[in-house]
């Protein structure tokens, strides 16, 4: 099978401290089936073991990054307790290290809020947009509706949930969906310069900071947790190495201790 019509589960490889995930159904859009979300659970808790693991990309074959969930399937997923979808987002938006989302081609329905769980979202022109829940007659889970709220502002949360439009890749980056809109070859070489980026950086300060942000942006923060969490990164080693790097004007070496 060639890569256009192949299908198959996500993927994942791990190389050094970066780990890259890839939806592999391009025949059907990279349509998410119930067994693909055990899959991904799967992988996400592996990510998060990792320690060594300092930056995750998402990613997907073919000419669509994903046309979301089969709704076909609802009933297959719960009689196999697989886990629903929404909590399969979640615990991506929860893991410990930074995701990149590379969305090579157009994005719908649950995979929207997929790449709204991620930390940045690099998209390629040509690309389409389209959350179609009120067109289907679906009310969206809670934690989908505030990440849209929560990441793009209330009221094109509401233009795009209730108007169910098409939108191009210029627009999602003026909403704020996208961060970089890219040709489709230099897609990949600036997830991986970001990805490297990420990587090279303080893996305590970059974790514990994106789980800060995350607190905040959901309403949850205590301050005596963030206080706490900054105060454990101010006292590891990693700080001390940045600190002793800067006066001797060198690249630090960070450990993630």
């Amino acid at each position: 099978m060639t890569e256009d019509n192949a299908s198959a589960p996500p993927s994942l490889v791990i190389e050094g401290h970066e780990a890259t995930i890839r939806l592999n159904r391009p025949r059907q859009h990279n349509r998410l089936e119930p067994d693909d979300l055990l899959v991904l659970m799967g992988m996400f808790e592996a990510i998060d073991a990792d320690r060594a693991i300092r930056v995750v990309t998402i990613t997907a074959a073919g000419k669509s990054f994903s046309s979301g969930f089969n709704i076909g399937d609802l009933g297959q997923a719960r009689a196999k307790e697989i886990p629903d979808f929404e909590a399969v987002v979640n615990r991506l938006e929860a893991l410990r290290a930074p995701v990149i989302c590379a969305l090579n081609g157009g994005v719908y329905g649950g995979s929207t809020d997929l790449a709204l769980a991620c930390d940045f979202r690099l998209g390629v022109t040509g690309m389409q947009f389209r959350m179609p829940a009120a067109g289907l007659g679906l009310h969206y889970y809670p934690g989908g509706l505030r990440r849209y709220v929560s990441r793009l502002g209330l009221s094109n949360a509401k233009r795009l949930f209730l108007l169910a439009e098409t939108v191009g890749a210029e627009e999602l980056l003026r909403l704020g969906y996208l961060d970089e809109v890219l040709a489709p070859e230099d897609l990949m070489p600036r997830a991986k310069a970001l990805a490297t980026r990420l990587a090279g950086n303080a893996p305590l300060a970059v974790q514990g900071t994106k789980l800060s942000l995350n607190d905040i942006a959901r309403g949850v923060a205590d301050n005596a947790d963030l206080a706490a969490r900054a105060k454990a990164v101010s006292q590891s080693a990693d700080f001390k190495e940045g600190r002793a790097a800067w006066l001797e004007k060198r690249v630090p070496v960070f450990r993630g201790e």
